[in-house]
């Protein structure tokens, strides 16, 4: 094989996610750098790989970068993964691929696993652009401030929690963004106990508080960007939310509408309620 770096993601949570070129690369690059080696050591013997292994993490010195170095210099290769998931997303990483792209060796990706795009994708927000803003800070005041820098952002927003955060940071994000922002939660996903939860943060932080089971495993929090500006209600729009509300429930009018056009849900009912009497819910 090519003489080089390759970033290898691996299974965020079921052994079946990991890609055949990842099993052949981890079996035959000449040493497999690891966020942690015991952690790594289980999924390598699974899929019976038997490369040495070496520490590489945030808190790594100089002496873990040049025995990289001098394995490629001498013509091998070598490969970088994480604990689970795409190196360098919210992983150490960063510092080791510019160090062997500076040093005038190729660095190669072997795309896969990643809980933010896998989480995004069942999460039924926008996904044509979206902000991965990764672990916030962990004491109150830091994470709050940070949150109200984001507060304006348009774009979906996504997160990763620890467990014995979460309610602390939904809290958060109720006093920054409002309780009726809608998000998502997505925990130990691929694993036995996947969640995926979606509705407003009050409700989130609700269903969180009531089950001690949503305080465990691994959180990707995905939160609605800043809705815009709400639109002026055309005539057609006008028209059909008053004929859809003579044969349904006003909330759930004003929800088909909604996701036929763009507008609020809450504009649209609050209209509804502004020129009839709407049916009983």
């Amino acid at each position: 094989m090519n003489s080089g770096l390759y970033v290898v993601a691996t299974p965020i949570g079921n052994f079946g996610d990991m890609s055949q070129r990842a099993i052949e690369v981890l079996q035959n690059v000449d040493l497999i750098a690891a966020e942690d080696t015991r952690h790594s050591q289980r999924l390598l013997q699974f899929f019976a790989i038997e490369t040495p292994t070496m520490a590489y993490h945030d808190h790594s010195d100089e002496r873990a970068l040049q025995r990289i170095g001098h394995c490629l210099a001498d013509g091998g290769s070598v490969a970088l993964v994480s604990d689970a998931g795409t190196p360098l997303i919210s992983d150490p990483g960063y510092r080791l691929v510019r160090y062997v792209q500076d040093s005038g060796f190729s660095v190669y990706p072997l795309p896969g696993p990643c809980a933010a795009i896998a989480a995004l994708s069942v999460s039924g927000l926008p996904t044509d652009r979206f902000l991965f803003e990764g672990f916030l800070p962990a004491r109150d005041g830091a994470r709050g401030n940070r949150l109200a820098e984001l507060a304006a952002v348009s774009t979906t927003l996504i997160f990763y929690e620890a467990p014995h955060r979460i309610e602390a940071c939904l809290q958060s994000m109720i006093e920054v963004f409002g309780g009726d922002r809608e998000a998502v939660m997505a925990r130990e996903i691929t694993k036995t106990f996947e969640t995926i939860r979606r509705g407003p943060l009050a409700e989130l932080a609700q269903f969180v508080g009531e089950d001690s089971n949503q305080r465990k495993g691994e959180i990707v929090l995905i939160v609605a960007g800043r809705p815009s500006a709400e639109q002026e209600l055309d005539a057609d729009i006008a028209k059909l939310l008053l004929r859809l509300s003579q044969e349904l429930p006003a909330r759930q009018a004003a929800a088909v509408v909604a996701d036929h056009t763009g507008l609020r849900k809450k504009q649209l009912y609050n209209y509804l309620l502004s020129v009839k009497q709407p049916r009983a819910e």
